[in-house]
């Protein structure tokens, strides 16, 4: 009797029935001798079921095979046959005897005899399938590796990958019902075809440099193939998910490294050319461009203003942004805006020796407000919390020691060398985002000083002067005021497009003005006579705020 016979499936559920009775009636005479009698029965079918299953589908493998070799043969057939209707349909045919019989495997999955049994005919079916289509997927990987660019051999390679694993798990199904549910059943097939991908992807990434390639990836890996495509078929394509991940994380990992190379070799190691230190005179070309336009919100070039380092850091952190662990990008962006900071500075110092100290300083304003400006977007932690070892505390203990106040080895006492000798460990923490603040306020304090010293210092040295003096150094002041102030707030307005900016940053500047006036005001109504008061022709304090608020 063979598994094709219609009354084996019948006897071997009778047998089943008999090993159960002899099993739960062990009083019986002999029942240990049947039961062995049965049980090397059911061994024997159980064998002669997987020599049954492995015959038929081998023979529905050369029949596809001989199918596509019928067909033409040629590489383009061949590329095509994972889609074409052979496949699987004449696969399916050809092995359609074997449903009966894996579906009662199935239906006594329970019984362990039939769980190991089941187990060995998911394994020779994904064999002989992984045979039959495993050149196919191959070549075609192979061809999309010869003729596409690596973000578009992942999004080929995944979406291939994808149609065939959905296909095999239909397939699956037909014969497998009930197992197909298990990821682990398909695991023999899925995984040799996964890995291939995986095997042709890893050498291009370890050697791709382009961050924006990089960045790519992780959205089509991400976004297109994990987030879209798995979500929408989950069941028939998680076999493919850990290889995926794993692809994703090696992405990940280049892109962080890649990365990192670029904020230490554009942002930190930059090395400014003359047009990069080129102010005002960017601005002010950026200000002719700007006018010119119809739109005067319309300025195309408003990147071209910026130092390329600021650029650099900003264009680097928007696109890493989504792409990377939010641990990972937190401590890149710390990174890059602490450097992108010295590099600020530095070019601060540089434009101080070409230009103006005021041109320097509203550079360095300027960029650092740009700076913390567009960083605020990222929702994510700047602080940076140092941990370093502090050893001064063990000097005293040894001076201790030598004068004999203290022992090495006694550890009956808190003092001792011993207890002691592990080190403190001291933490801070600094926040970049307070620290770019900090900078901003430090600078435009230094530019406030130096504009006030021209409106202040005339008056402290004067104070007691005569009438004469006193009305030629308001006049002075005034002169001051109308010509020498306007040209520092026009470069503040090149440097600083911002109203709400150049209003926060002229505040000080003003009152320290009006505050001056309004100490010689008090000092001539006390000293002085109106007839002289009206020589000194010293303005009010509403027309000085006025002329003030005018220059804004």
């Amino acid at each position: 009797m063979n598994v094709g016979n219609a009354n084996f499936l019948p006897l071997l559920k009778r047998l089943d029935e008999c090993i159960s009775y002899v099993e739960n009636n062990p009083q019986y005479a002999e029942s240990s001798v049947y039961l062995l009698k049965f049980r090397q029965l059911q061994s024997r079918a159980l064998g002669m079921i997987r020599s049954h299953v492995l015959s038929v589908l081998k023979s529905a493998s050369s029949q596809v095979q001989a199918a596509i070799r019928s067909s033409g043969g040629n590489k383009a057939s061949l590329s095509e046959g994972v889609e074409a209707s052979v496949i699987y349909v004449r696969f399916k045919a050809a092995a359609s005897e074997l449903k009966p019989v894996l579906e009662e495997i199935e239906s006594r999955a329970s019984r362990k005899e039939y769980i190991h049994v089941l187990a060995e005919c998911h394994k020779l079916y994904c064999e002989q399938r992984l045979s039959l289509i495993k050149g196919i997927v191959h070549q075609r990987i192979s061809e999309f590796a010869k003729k596409e660019g690596l973000p578009s051999l992942t999004r080929s390679g995944c979406a291939y990958l994808m149609q065939v694993c959905q296909l095999e798990h239909q397939l699956f199904d037909h014969f497998f019902p009930s197992s197909s549910e298990d990821v682990s059943s398909l695991a023999p097939l899925i995984d040799p075809l996964s890995t291939y991908l995986y095997d042709t992807l890893r050498p291009k990434l370890i050697h791709e440099t382009n961050v924006d390639f990089l960045c790519e990836l992780v959205d089509i890996l991400k976004v297109e193939v994990l987030g879209e495509q798995l979500s929408r078929r989950s069941e028939s394509l998680a076999g493919l998910r850990p290889t995926l991940e794993r692809i994703l994380a090696d992405v990940h990992e280049r892109l962080t490294f890649r990365a990192r190379t670029h904020i230490r070799d554009e942002i930190a190691n930059y090395i400014p050319s003359d047009e990069d230190l080129n102010y005002p005179a960017k601005l002010e070309q950026s200000a002719d461009v700007k006018s010119e336009t119809a739109s005067p919100d319309a300025n195309p070039d408003v990147f071209k203003t910026w130092y390329p380092p600021l650029e650099k850091t900003i264009s680097v952190l928007s696109k890493l942004y989504r792409c990377l662990e939010p641990a990972v990008f937190t401590g890149l962006a710390q990174e890059a805006v602490e450097v992108c900071s010295v590099s600020i500075q530095k070019a601060s110092k540089l434009i101080v020796k070409r230009s103006t100290p005021m041109d320097g300083q509203l550079f360095l304003i300027k960029h650092l407000l740009i700076l913390r400006e567009q960083i605020a977007p990222f929702d994510i932690e700047f602080s940076v919390t140092h941990k370093e070892l502090d050893f001064s505390h063990l000097l005293e203990h040894l001076r201790r020691i030598l004068r004999g106040q203290a022992s090495l080895f006694d550890w009956s006492r808190s003092t001792s060398l011993a207890r002691t000798l592990s080190p403190r460990v001291l933490e801070s923490q600094v926040d970049a985002k307070k620290v770019t603040a900090v900078k901003v306020a430090l600078s435009s304090g230094t530019q406030n000083q130096k504009i006030d010293s021209v409106m202040a210092k005339p008056l402290k040295e004067q104070a007691f002067a005569t009438p004469e003096k006193v009305a030629e150094l308001v006049q002075k002041v005034k002169s001051a005021i109308q010509q020498e102030l306007p040209v520092v707030m026009g470069k503040m307005k090149l440097y600083l497009q911002n109203p709400s900016t150049r209003t926060i940053l002229f505040k000080p500047i003003k009152t320290n003005i009006v505050e001056a006036h309004v100490q010689v005001q008090s000092l001539l109504k006390a000293e002085y006579s109106p007839e002289e008061k009206r020589t000194i022709n010293m303005v009010s304090i509403p027309e000085l705020e006025a002329e003030l608020d005018n220059l804004l």
